[in-house]
C-alpha cells in the first residue's frame, strides 16, 4: 500500500506534510506503526487485549 501526495498549485511543502500525515493516520498507519515498533510477546498481546475488553465502573 503507497500513499501518494501530489502537490496542489501553490501549495507549501508543510501543507504538503500536513496532508500527508493525516492521509497515514486515516489509514491506520500511525497506531500499526506504533503497535509494532517493539516487539510483544504473544502472553503480553493476549493480557493487553483482556484488559480492554474488561468493562470499566463508572
Amino acid at each position: 500500500m503507497a500513499i501518494r501526495i501530489k502537490s496542489r498549485g501553490n501549495e507549501s511543502a508543510e501543507q504538503m506534510m500536513r496532508r500527508f500525515k493525516k492521509l497515514c493516520e486515516k489509514e491506520g498507519l500511525t497506531k500499526d506503526i506504533k503497535r509494532k515498533e517493539y516487539y510483544e510477546k504473544p502472553s503480553e498481546r493476549k493480557n493487553r487485549a483482556a484488559r480492554k475488553a474488561v468493562p470499566r465502573r463508572d
